[in-house]
């Protein structure tokens, strides 16, 4: 690739992505993976060592698994296995009576294909740079940051500064452009891409500190990574503690006084105070930001798309944050690398704002705005001094709707343009965990008869499980002809017997690159024709006739 200007009519890239963080470098690996010849842009030359987007999901974990950095990510992890992504919820302080566990999300461990992790994010991101660094189609650049976008019909330009300095300047034109540099994105705004936003109307610190005391005070709660005290005067909004490495270094949010500055508030008595004990503290960061909720209007215009916090931002509650920048990522790169390898048609790239969109819409409302609400409502009417009786037996129940809250979460694409059935439905991130395979959720997985998990035997296409063996043998013809009449990259997955796979409840799965499903049936009905159509919607193309030969069944 140029590192100069590039000439007029000569690409680049196909895609550049303006950001380098977690979901920029993910979506780097998506498509490059994928031979898409990408380009990012990174304007830091190293991870920057600020504890944020720790808590990585099961759902996420299976992304770093489809990129080959599984293992790598594992090993990086600062805090010993057995510290998983569940926290503790306290009232009045962290060493008062009344607390209890918050967001197990190992509770829905078995409809994912791997565990969670947790790890602080520049962590993360030198683990995504190494496979980034791997990959031939993928070019980084570090210290450079975007100056400007342009786009018009055949194309996009970006034009690229050094962040030192020194004056340097490059234009780098591709296909597309893709944002991901975070909530003030300039992307975003030169795409003309508008937000709206909610804002609370919170001045929030973020403090990073050395604490060894603190260790030795929490492990009373052996396995707990973070920690969020609710406090009547808070009005539903936390303190938060959580652990970067174990026993020494920690981060703690909360809201402030607007106008706090370094100087003039005692960090160290708020510390102690929502903990309930004095401990030692030496302070290595201290930060502040706007508590607010941020959605983009939209997250396609024209040539660009934003991801990630460019698209959507959120207070870190629940660590929703990281998790759905990176799944941003995996629904937008295959869909771009379909389009751009001529078997994808632009009606999947309009579905990328029209599944991801409603689900951290869904997110927002359902799950971190509500919390808020039921917080301040809870503490409003319920009080330890005033009822005791009362207030123990609403807290049972917060403790129960912890545990429901975790089920609850399931993003889905239900009645997507791009997912056969659901219709009348749309996306939202309430849903339920099931291992039966529905159009439109998340594959759970399952070991099949050979001994393998199926999530080992999906092909970096669409893929195709039939588990009724002569039965579907047909069946598996109709849809392989019709993929290779419409080009598309079909692997099947076939399994007699019985097995884990019996819980799908059919015997025909249609399962997108992402690991969503697209499409279930039954053998009688997977006629070339409809296997045809089913396939020309998962792709976003026209439906068209089946090939001359493409069994009837």
């Amino acid at each position: 690739m140029n590192e100069q200007a590039s000439t007029a009519g000569v690409q680049d890239a196909e895609v550049v992505i303006v950001g380098g963080g977690p979901v920029g470098m993910g979506l780097a690996i998506e498509l490059g993976q994928r031979g898409v010849r990408t380009v990012v842009a990174e304007r830091y030359a190293q991870p920057q060592p600020i504890p944020k987007g720790q808590n990585l999901t099961q759902r996420t974990m299976e992304h770093f698994h489809f990129w080959g950095a599984e293992k790598q990510l594992r090993a990086a992890r600062t805090i010993p296995a057995e510290y998983g992504i569940g926290g503790l919820t306290a009232h009045g302080t962290l060493l008062g009576p009344h607390t209890y566990d918050w967001l197990q999300r190992d509770l829905v461990r078995p409809y994912y294909f791997t565990g969670n992790e947790r790890l602080p994010q520049y962590a993360t991101e030198a683990v995504l740079r190494q496979r980034v660094a791997q990959l031939p189609s993928v070019q980084a650049l570090y210290g450079w940051e975007a100056k400007a976008v342009d786009q018009h019909a055949d194309g996009a330009s970006v034009v690229l500064g050094q962040r030192d300095g020194s004056g340097g300047e490059r234009t780098l034109r591709c296909a597309y452009v893709v944002g991901c540099d975070g909530a003030r994105s300039l992307v975003r705004e030169q795409a003309g891409i508008t937000q709206t936003r909610t804002d609370h109307d919170r001045m929030m610190v973020l403090l990073v500190f050395r604490s060894h005391g603190l260790h030795e005070l929490l492990q009373r709660y052996p396995g707990k990574s973070y920690y969020n005290v609710l406090q009547p005067e808070l009005q539903g909004y936390w303190k938060f503690f959580g652990r970067v490495d174990l026993g020494s270094t920690w981060f703690f949010h909360a809201p402030v006084p607007p106008g706090t500055t370094k100087d003039n508030f005692d960090f160290a008595a708020y510390l102690q105070e929502a903990v309930g004990a004095p401990f030692d503290i030496e302070f290595q960061h201290i930060g502040f930001w706007d508590l607010r909720f941020m959605l983009a209007d939209r997250y396609r215009q024209g040539r660009v798309f934003v991801a990630g916090d460019a698209a959507h931002s959120h207070p870190p509650y629940g660590g929703y944050g990281v998790n759905s920048g990176l799944e941003d990522a995996r629904n937008l790169g295959w869909k771009l690398a379909a389009l751009l390898q001529g078997w994808g048609g632009e009606p999947l790239l309009d579905s990328y704002d029209g599944e991801r969109r409603p689900v951290f819409a869904s997110t927002m409302r359902d799950f971190i705005a509500r919390s808020i609400e039921t917080d301040r409502q809870f503490l409003e009417q319920h009080d330890p001094a005033r009822d005791l009786p009362a207030f123990e037996a609403a807290w049972q129940a917060r403790a129960q709707g912890a545990v429901g809250e975790v089920h609850a979460f399931e993003p889905h694409y239900e009645g997507s343009p791009v997912v056969w059935g659901g219709e009348g439905r749309g996306p939202s991130a309430m849903g339920r965990h099931q291992f039966e395979a529905r159009p439109g959720h998340h594959l759970a997985p399952a070991v099949l008869p050979s001994g393998g998990n199926v999530f080992e035997a999906l092909g970096p296409g669409f893929s195709l499980l039939a588990f009724e063996g002569a039965a579907t043998a047909d069946a598996v013809q109709a849809f392989l002809g019709a993929a290779a009449a419409l080009g598309l990259p079909l692997t099947v997955v076939q399994a007699a017997g019985e097995g884990e796979h019996r819980r799908y409840g059919a015997p025909l799965v249609l399962v997108r690159p992402d690991q969503f499903v697209a499409w279930v049936g039954q053998p009688a009905e997977a006629s070339g024709t409809l296997a045809g159509q089913v396939l020309s919607r998962a792709a976003g193309l026209p439906a068209r006739a089946p090939a001359q030969g493409v069994v009837q069944v």
